[in-house]
């Protein structure tokens, strides 16, 4: 009996063991869920709906975000008079801050990460009729609702915009936050 139960406690654990290494990455949460959460919930803490900074590494990007129930629009882009935008974030202006980078910035430098949920870029979603979250990078909208063959490229390519988006979406909110918790 005793061998029958070191075998049963050996076979679970091999058997767990074997289910997390074939989860699929897309189960995971994305490196900007933490990040998006946070920023939701300072946000809301302190009544705004909006925040923005200059790019920490460069001196003519702004990075801007709106929050909605349940949503975070975020832009990053070049503006041609930065002069016009630094006065506006010194008076913690950050809606008109955000309306100017979404219509007057430069669109070769625009990015966009529509977060559908508020709770990182995920790379699909989880039912097929569910919303799901966008980067528009230069006027290019590219969906992350797991339809790689729509658009004519392999898993892995997906995968790897994905990953790249997210890592760059996780730098914007890192930089939204820091501003935002002052």
């Amino acid at each position: 009996m005793r061998r029958l139960v070191q075998f049963s406690s050996s076979l679970v654990v091999a058997l767990a063991a074997l289910t997390a290494a074939v989860q699929p990455a897309a189960a995971q949460e994305p490196k900007s869920a933490a990040a998006a959460k946070e920023l939701v919930q300072v946000l809301t803490g302190k009544k705004m709906d909006a925040v923005a900074v200059r790019a920490p590494d460069s001196p003519d990007t702004f990075l801007a975000a709106l929050v909605f129930p349940g949503q975070i629009i975020v832009v990053s882009a070049k503006y041609a008079a930065p002069p016009l935008l630094n006065e506006k974030l010194a008076r913690n202006e950050y809606r008109d801050v955000y309306i100017e980078l979404n219509s007057a910035s430069v669109l070769e430098s625009r990015f966009f990460i529509t977060d559908i949920g508020a709770d990182g870029l995920k790379p699909k979603r989880a039912k097929k009729d569910e919303p799901f979250d966008v980067r528009d990078a230069a006027g290019k909208p590219f969906n992350f609702d797991g339809n790689w063959r729509e658009d004519k490229m392999s898993e892995a390519d997906y995968m790897k915009i994905h990953a790249e988006t997210d890592e760059r979406y996780t730098q914007i909110l890192t930089a939204l936050l820091g501003e935002a918790k002052k």
